[in-house]
């Protein structure tokens, strides 16, 4: 089991508590988690991913329980096992593509493999732009790039938020697509935080809020 949670619940000041479904993931496995907006999607994903700080409930990942860690072991655990894809991209505007991978590499402790970056960019149709500026890129090949930084070190979990949300269908379809093929290439668990019913078609496993 690569990502399993359970019990988990949470509460914003002076709201009702948010009450999530366990999730359980094995590597290779792909899943979508589905609710309306303001149903606490993006809370679930940040308290997968160790960015919120858990107030009730566990969880684990490759067997070794966040709630155990402190913030700067939880900080190196999260570089090192988890790849992220926000809605937004996120990127360095004066650096290109190709660069902003390479400084997230050397932040997040890892040997830059400019040869695997490339073989991403490749494989997400993007190779071309491996020297072009966030501004210059559309919003889609911004998200494509965003999908080879969170998987260039080959992590065994992958958490994406509203990756498609963005896009129109053509673009949405191809990001789920991409999405999936390369998580099973890598042997990543992938949790797609979502809204976007386009993604029922392509994902069968899901949770809903």
């Amino acid at each position: 089991m690569v990502l399993q949670s359970s019990e988990l619940k949470f509460s914003y000041p002076s709201q009702e508590a948010l009450e999530f479904p366990d999730v359980n993931l094995h590597r290779g496995e792909t899943a979508l988690l589905l609710g309306p907006s303001g149903s606490g999607k993006s809370t679930l994903l940040n308290l997968l991913a160790g960015l919120q700080e858990l107030q009730q409930g566990s969880i684990e990942v490759l067997g070794q329980s966040l709630k155990e860690l402190n913030p700067r072991q939880l900080e190196k655990f999260r570089a090192k096992h988890y790849g992220l894809v926000f809605q937004k991209s996120y990127f360095l505007p004066y650096l290109s593509l190709e660069d902003n991978l390479l400084l997230a590499a050397r932040y997040q402790g890892h040997k830059p493999n400019l040869q695997k970056i490339h073989q991403l960019f490749k494989d997400l149709g993007i190779y071309n732009l491996r020297h072009k500026k966030p501004a210059v890129c559309s919003i889609g090949e911004q998200q494509r790039a965003s999908i080879a930084r969170a998987l260039m070190h080959e992590p065994p979990i992958l958490l994406a938020d509203e990756p498609s949300s963005a896009l129109d269908d053509k673009n949405a379809d191809l990001v789920a697509s991409l999405l999936i093929e390369l998580c099973e290439k890598h042997q990543s668990a992938l949790l797609i935080v979502t809204h976007d019913a386009r993604l029922k078609s392509k994902i069968s496993k899901s949770y809903n809020l």
